[in-house]
């Protein structure tokens, strides 16, 4: 085998890593939207259809992880090469649990199928879900140009989706505390809200991930973090 078929194979190894990720990214992309949908109209059979897909997010996480393993193996690359490699074994795993949070509010939302219409509130969670959303298109649009600049203001952006939680969190526990036949739809609203926070955080490992991809170092300074959602509280009879 001559060097250039070497370098050519190696090449289409690449190519086909990032393509698996970016796939990856763009199910995950869409099983959150979806998931979403299906909580505002209370869709049990919608959100059925996002459980059921969520195995073929896990099915890209073993593909990716497969492929990986085999570039180490036989590749054994070396300084950036290396880190292209290593960061997409990451952001299948980021990518992944991002599916799990899409997949946790289906499973809630086919709780909440029978209950009483919470539009306000299922609404106020996806405006919220709609932020998470744009992260995710901007951090896969990040890795696809590698452009690390757009990675930076994504994660910028998870302080916006902590202050919105927070609100979120605030309303739901109020709710539950004026009225005690709310406890359990609020349980499941907080919980809901929170997923989709996490996936948020997830967008933001990843856009870290890429900045590390491309200068070699993790970004400069602390992430701005602005959830306060552990320090509310609610004094009995408040809201009565």
């Amino acid at each position: 085998m001559n060097e250039r078929h070497i370098v050519s194979a190696y090449d289409k190894d690449l190519q086909q890593l990032e393509t698996l990720v970016s796939e990856m990214g763009g199910l995950v992309e869409a099983q959150l939207s979806a998931a979403l949908d299906a909580l505002v109209k209370l869709d049990p059979d919608a959100a059925a259809e996002v459980i059921s897909r969520d195995k073929i997010v896990d099915d890209y996480e073993s593909q990716i992880d497969l492929h990986t393993t085999e570039m180490l193996v036989l590749r054994q690359p070396m300084a950036q090469d290396l880190r292209v490699i290593l960061v997409a074994l990451k952001l299948a795993s980021n990518l992944e649990r991002m599916g799990d949070y899409a997949k946790n509010i289906s499973k809630r939302t086919v709780t909440l199928s029978g209950t009483p219409t919470v539009t306000s509130a299922t609404q106020s969670i996806k405006r919220m879900g709609d932020k998470v959303l744009e992260m995710i298109k901007e951090v896969l649009d990040a890795y696809a140009r590698r452009d690390t600049e757009l990675a930076s203001a994504v994660i910028l952006k998870d302080e916006d989706v902590d202050r919105m939680h927070t609100n979120l969190f605030r309303e739901f526990l109020e709710m539950m505390t004026t009225d005690s036949q709310h406890i359990s739809l609020g349980t499941h609203l907080i919980f809901i809200a929170k997923d989709v926070e996490r996936v948020g955080d997830h967008a933001t490992n990843v856009a870290e991930k890429i900045h590390y991809m491309l200068e070699g170092s993790m970004p400069v300074g602390e992430r701005p973090k602005d959830d306060r959602s552990s320090g509310i509280l609610v004094e009995p009879g408040e809201g009565e």
